[in-house]
């Protein structure tokens, strides 16, 4: 089975909800990605940049099976997210502060330059630059999988538009769909993960819906992280020859066990 990287973010998270609660957590879509693809049962790593305040991540008791191979640990401090959450668990507002994050790109580079054999997973977000990484990737004739985030979706889909048809996957949520429509003939892609919050996630081929999942009732601890765990749960069950339904419906249900587990906390040697 081909490795899985993951191209992304590992950060320190603080989530923020109207009733007052939050959590101080581990994050970062490379981090859960590669998290949720390893439990569903294949191989991956998290291609990222983390600053020295992380350093002891390797050695996380929750993060014992994750191959850590591909994570550069530099000076400096890791990439900070503050997010603010409606009750709904919608998005309202993202501060980010980048520092070691801001060296991704180039460890990208020369990870997909390295390990041309993997299969890669881009979380397409600042502050990677995207078209560049998507570009090398369509050039070298490597397989690769997309997911965007809402508050810089409207950018990013459009940097990455050149290279979206080449894509084995696009992962988005209702309103990212929504973008993708008006920006491609839905034919010219290939598979898209569309959530929508509680509603049935649907997956679409060519333009035409071919399956969709329904998340179970639940009642939700932590939301952040439940997107990404659904793509890698996803991404591994297809490496590992399930079909596409059966793997939608392995993905869904990871993604809702998410919602109602403890946070990825933060951990000290």
């Amino acid at each position: 089975m081909q490795r899985i990287s993951v191209i992304g973010n590992i950060s320190r998270d603080q989530t923020r909800y109207p009733d007052g609660h939050g959590n101080d957590q581990l994050g970062g879509a490379a981090l859960h990605v590669a998290r949720a693809a390893i439990r569903a049962g294949a191989r991956a790593t998290p291609v990222s940049v983390i600053g020295g305040d992380l350093r002891s991540l390797p050695h996380h008791p929750a993060l014992s099976g994750v191959d850590w191979t591909a994570l550069r640990v530099t000076t400096g401090p890791s990439a900070r997210f503050v997010m603010h959450y409606d009750e709904r668990g919608r998005l309202l507002n993202l501060k980010a502060a980048y520092g070691a994050s801001s060296q991704l790109t180039d460890h990208a580079v020369d990870h997909i330059t390295r390990h041309p054999r993997d299969l890669y997973h881009v979380c397409c977000r600042r502050p990677l630059n995207v078209p560049q990484v998507l570009k090398l990737l369509t050039d070298s004739d490597i397989g690769f999988s997309v997911d965007f985030f809402l508050s810089s979706a409207d950018e990013l889909i459009g940097e990455a538009a050149p290279w979206l048809p080449h894509a084995s996957w696009i992962f988005a949520n209702a309103r990212e769909y929504a973008l993708l429509d008006s920006v491609f003939d839905a034919s010219v892609l290939g598979g898209i993960v569309v959530t929508d919050g509680p509603r049935p996630v649907r997956l679409i081929s060519r333009g035409s819906q071919v399956a969709e999942a329904t998340p179970p009732a639940t009642a939700p601890v932590e939301v952040t992280g439940a997107g990404d765990t659904l793509t890698g749960t996803y991404l591994a069950r297809i490496a590992c020859g399930n079909g596409m339904s059966a793997a939608l419906e392995a993905a869904v249900d990871a993604a809702s066990r998410h919602t109602t587990a403890p946070p990825l906390m933060l951990h000290r040697n």
